[in-house]
């Protein structure tokens, strides 16, 4: 069974249950409308051709329904809207232009920083309008299409590997063992660590099994060369058996945790990537791992693997190319000069052998015409002799 740590799914199923009726907040029409949405992305019903097919996670399905009921609130508060479908084109630029310029803020009066997850959210929403309406014989003009979909990505906690020692050294026993583990393996935390078993590590813990079913996009085997000692060490002090989870932790605590030790290491000031460091937290490791990993990995396709990415632009959202630098060497240099003068050399000796062959032809046939002139001579001594005899 895979350990859902922000229990989405009892999340979601509770909510259903205290909205049987309609969803507070928002007209009838507006519930029953988001309903019939959300159970149809729950069953994979009506998805856009677009999209990947299928029934959407409850991860997937707490988001949508809680922007959605969010937006429509807005929606009909600012535009008197009590039924979404009837929303012009014009009222959603203006909407979303106001959230991104600060004039609609969140309830602590800062400033909405990934709008773009908003309109993402409307425009598949209105897809699935689109889509369910055509089944009824009625074409809807997609009115979402011009929509900004850019922003900028979040910021993060960027350590390097001098950073990732000193914090290991500082910190207890068991933040050491997961610190290293994170850094080393890359693995998504929480979902993907949590659910972790002894049994998944193979090789005296030199290489961990991410198994199909705890992933979000596939299972892999992956070497781990930086923690298996630790690990050895760990699972022998813990006594923990084959299928004991390896770090059964409350990501919360662990979070709490990593922010108040990193701000006391390195302070409150920003890290390169331009997250405090007071702010570090489980699934920042997996970005610092991909900075540390990137130049030490000979193929992308085999770092993608190593991280479960399917697409190469993660690998640039995870790194930001931090800690990369220039490698060329004098060496390298030499390389190249080295394989010009070889080329030089070897076309010159081809050219040679050619002059020897051509030599070694004309050669050939001088000595066939001495072989047969000196046997027309031999044959003129032969007849002489005879006619002495």
């Amino acid at each position: 069974m895979k350990i859902d740590p922000y229990k989405h799914k009892e999340r979601y199923l509770n909510w259903k249950k205290k909205t049987k009726k309609e969803i507070p907040k928002i007209s009838k029409q507006n519930s029953d409308l988001i309903k019939q949405y959300l159970s149809d992305m729950e069953n994979g019903i009506n998805i856009s051709c677009v999209n990947k097919k299928g029934a959407r996670s409850y991860i997937r399905l707490n988001a949508l329904k809680t922007r959605m009921i969010f937006l429509i609130q807005q929606f009909e508060a600012k535009f008197n809207i009590g039924n979404i479908r009837d929303i012009k084109e014009e009222q959603l630029f203006s909407f979303f232009a106001d959230m991104r310029n600060g004039k609609i803020r969140r309830k602590d009066k800062k400033k909405y920083k990934s709008v773009q997850d908003y309109v993402k959210i409307f425009k598949a929403f209105w897809h699935w309008h689109q889509k369910a309406s055509k089944k009824q014989g009625r074409e809807i003009l997609d009115i979402t299409a011009d929509l900004d979909t850019s922003g900028t990505k979040p910021e993060w906690v960027y350590l390097n590997e001098k950073q990732i020692k000193e914090l290991y050294n500082k910190a207890k026993y068991e933040y050491r063992v997961l610190i290293m583990f994170l850094f080393d393996s890359g693995i998504r935390s929480p979902t993907e660590l949590i659910n972790v078993k002894v049994s998944d590590l193979y090789s005296n813990c030199k290489e961990l099994h991410i198994r199909e079913e705890i992933s979000k996009t596939f299972g892999r085997k992956i070497k781990l060369m930086l923690c298996s000692e630790l690990l050895r060490e760990y699972i022998k002090q813990r006594e923990l058996k084959p299928e004991d989870y390896l770090f059964p932790i409350n990501p919360y605590v662990v979070n709490r945790y990593l922010k108040r030790f990193a701000g006391q290491v390195f302070g409150n000031k920003k890290s390169l990537a331009g997250q405090k460091y007071s702010e570090l937290t489980l699934y920042d490791f997996r970005h610092i791992s991909c900075c540390y990993w990137l130049p030490r990995y000979k193929s992308e396709s085999a770092l993608k693997y190593r991280f479960g990415w399917k697409k190469s632009d993660k690998i640039h959202y995870y790194s930001e190319m931090l800690g990369m630098k220039d490698t060329i060497s004098e060496e390298d240099l030499l390389i190249d000069i080295t394989k010009t003068e070889l080329e030089k050399r070897l076309t010159k000796t081809e050219q040679e052998n050619e002059l020897r062959k051509d030599e070694f032809k004309r050669m050939k046939k001088e000595v066939e015409e001495v072989r047969e002139v000196i046997g027309d001579i031999n044959a003129k001594l032969r007849k002489l002799e005879l006619k002495e005899i």
